[in-house]
Order: C-alpha cells, then structure tokens, then sequence
C-alpha cells in the first residue's frame, strides 16, 4: 500500500498522548495498563496517564487506522483475557517517525534561538 504523504502530515502534529501511545507499541503489542506503564517509565513518571485519556487516544488512533487491536493475545495463565491487546500498523508507524521528524525540526529551530543561548 503506497500511502500518500499528505495523508501522513493530516495526521499532524499528534497530540502528546497519541504519540507517546504510538512509541510505545513501536517495539511490539501491549494492553492498556502496559502502554500506560512502559510511558511512565520512559518519561521518568513525568507523564502519567489516566485510564479515560488513554482509551479516548487509543478509540483515535484505531478510527484512523494507526493502531489495531491484536488478534493475538497473549494467554498466559496470568493474563487476564478481557485485556486488549495493540499493535501499531504501517501507517501509525510513518505518522510517528513523521511526527519525530517534525519535533526534530522544531527542537532545532528552538535551538538557534537566542532566548535558549546557553540553556541546553
């Protein structure tokens, strides 16, 4: 599938939440608590998720194609089978290294900016 890259960038800027979402199912599926976990790991529990947050982003980004639910969940004996797993699809994939790049742009505009002179 040749997905346009206009299309792409309709996607953005991602909201926060949405692109933290997409990073963490970059490495492979999770449920809810976990997605919700591996961010607050990964931002030193600067960003915290609440549960009605989360499934607000995770019901976007399913509606546009960018995460699907996992028709293999994970059935050991502790997984709790009401648990939905995500993946991220091909086209969440390119959203989120296209939101990187955008982030990229701005940290190096903001940079060379004389107001941050000396402040990273």
């Amino acid at each position: 599938m040749v997905v346009k890259p206009s299309l792409i960038d309709s996607f953005l800027p991602l909201k926060p939440v949405a692109f933290h979402v997409l990073m963490s199912l970059a490495d492979g599926e999770r449920h809810g608590y976990a997605i919700t976990q591996e961010i607050a790991a990964r931002t030193s529990a600067r960003m915290r998720i609440e549960p009605g947050n989360l499934y607000r982003a995770i019901k976007v980004l399913l509606d546009n194609g960018l995460i699907e639910e996992s028709e293999n969940r994970k059935r050991a004996e502790s997984t709790d089978e009401r648990r939905r797993y995500y993946r991220i699809t091909d086209l969440g994939r390119r959203v989120a290294l296209a939101e990187t790049a955008r982030l990229k742009e701005l940290l190096a505009d903001a940079k060379g900016r004389r107001w941050l002179k000396g402040r990273t």
